[in-house]
């Protein structure tokens, strides 16, 4: 059988029809990425495929350096400056043992989807496919403006600290028309949320500075947030989003929160586990006002070990390939309580769950359930992220929010890429989707009938996160 062929993951005659007939050709919304919007209005070609595809700045893709420490490849063939068609025979070599490994499918979706080259890369194909490569990333196609558009993607959502001036998005929106495609802001407020990591003191001056108001206590924050949700707001946002490595419920007071915020824009160092429980709560509550103020949707991303190897996290920084799935117990019950809190007020905003660790699926699940109403499909599981994003991952995700809540309601997949070229990721979700449906189908669990499955395919694929995120309001 050819290497994905055009019923790649199709596994049974319902399947296919509903995925070519249906989802194949859904434009995309990418609501989650991490993209650099620099790079997107400057739309400069990259010089070789290496830099596009392995480590070019923001670029960087730590999915591909953690296999390729697996293989021995030496530091400066991944992250350092070692030559850079050796790095691309590097990551051939590392490639050809990746069966099994979803990397091994997307290198070569994005290979064929890309730059049409149907074979698989090794070290004794890697000669050939840099030099046909290459003289496609000089054309205008390989572009970033161009390998989004081409790719029918009709949303970006970047990840910008509240902070941010959102230069370049002023910039790219002046282009959307001729683009074909909005690149928007997505608010990531983990600096002001990490109370005991950085500069904490100076990270609430500029956030102060930017917002036009000085921060000194509660109020003075909640004053600033609103402002950046405003700004946030008329540049097009209509998402948060929240990295949750681990939490604890912890009601406090105002004046306890102020004292906090106090004792840490002087020292953070200083402490305790439970001041700083106590402060995340209280700020996310204030943010999930906002959020639903501003009728934006909350992304949580929980249960992640971050910066595992201390040296190496030293020596590289964060995002590097030095993370894994988390253990954090009981953390799905810590925020089914804080949604309980803002239940007593009606404040809960539209919000997707996500957790790196699958044994916390089932649990974010049934417990969403107590907390939905008012808008349709208000809570969300989130796709099967980062270490789960495999067929089996996808698949067992949507199982659950099949079986705990109404798949046909869901927002579907996202890229949480740094890479132009992660867009055929959708096309794999949509194929695991369409063959999940098919075998109900094929189980008599679903009727064959194709007009009312493939409009939920394409709801799934796209209508639903057009219409949940109000991106064309």
């Amino acid at each position: 059988m050819t290497l994905l062929n055009e019923d790649f993951l199709l596994t049974n005659d319902p399947a296919k029809t509903l995925y070519h007939d249906y989802a194949e050709n859904m434009p995309i919304i990418d609501y989650h990425c991490h993209l650099e919007p620099k790079d997107i209005y400057e739309n400069k070609n990259y010089p070789n495929i290496t830099r596009l595809w392995l480590n070019d700045g923001s670029l960087g893709d730590h999915y591909k350096w953690r296999l390729e420490r697996a293989n021995g490849v030496p530091e400066d063939l991944i992250t350092g400056d070692g030559d850079e068609y050796q790095k691309f025979l590097a990551w051939a070599g590392t490639i050809e043992k990746s069966i099994g490994n979803p990397l091994y499918e997307w290198t070569h979706l994005e290979l064929k989807r890309f730059f049409g080259i149907d074979e698989p890369l090794n070290t004794k194909s890697a000669p050939a496919i840099w030099k046909k490569a290459n003289e496609l990333v000089q054309s205008e196609a390989f572009k970033p403006r161009n390998l989004i558009k081409n790719m029918n993607v009709k949303v970006v959502c970047t990840t910008d600290d509240p902070a941010s001036d959102l230069h370049y998005h002023k910039l790219i929106r002046e282009d959307e028309a001729e683009n074909g495609f909005k690149v928007l802001p997505a608010m990531r407020p983990d600096n002001l949320v990490r109370i005991n990591q950085g500069d904490f003191g100076a990270y609430l001056k500029k956030l102060g500075d930017v917002a036009g108001v000085e921060i000194t206590d509660y109020d003075s924050l909640v004053k600033a947030l609103d402002n950046r949700f405003k700004f946030f707001t008329e540049m097009g946002g209509r998402l948060s989003d929240h990295g949750l490595n681990s939490y604890h419920f912890r009601k406090i007071s105002k004046d306890e929160f102020n004292q906090i915020l106090a004792k840490a824009a002087k020292d953070n160092t200083q402490l305790t586990a439970a001041e700083v429980d106590g402060y995340t709560t209280l700020l996310l509550e204030e943010l999930m006002r906002l959020n639903k103020q501003y009728d934006f949707t909350m992304q949580y991303h929980m249960n992640v070990l971050r910066n595992a190897n201390g040296p190496m996290f030293r020596k590289l920084g964060a995002d590097a390939g030095f993370d894994s799935m988390g253990s954090e117990p009981g953390i799905a019950g810590e925020i089914m309580a804080l949604l309980s809190d803002m239940a007593e007020e009606n404040n809960i905003p539209k919000t997707i769950l996500f957790s790196t660790n699958p044994n916390d699926w089932l649990e974010l699940a049934t417990g969403m359930q107590s907390f939905q109403g008012e808008v349709k499909q208000k809570l969300q599981l989130g796709c099967a992220w980062w270490f789960n994003d495999t067929r089996e991952g996808m698949h067992d995700q949507l199982r659950i929010m099949a079986q705990q809540s109404l798949l046909p309601n869901f927002v579907g997949m996202l890229t949480d890429s740094r890479s132009f070229l992660s867009y055929p990721r959708h096309e794999y979700f949509r194929r695991v989707l369409c063959d999940l449906i098919g075998e109900w189908v094929v189980r008599g669990q679903v009727p064959d009938d194709y007009a009312y499955l493939g409009q939920i395919v394409q709801d799934i694929s796209y209508n639903n996160a057009k219409n949940y995120f109000g991106f064309f309001k």
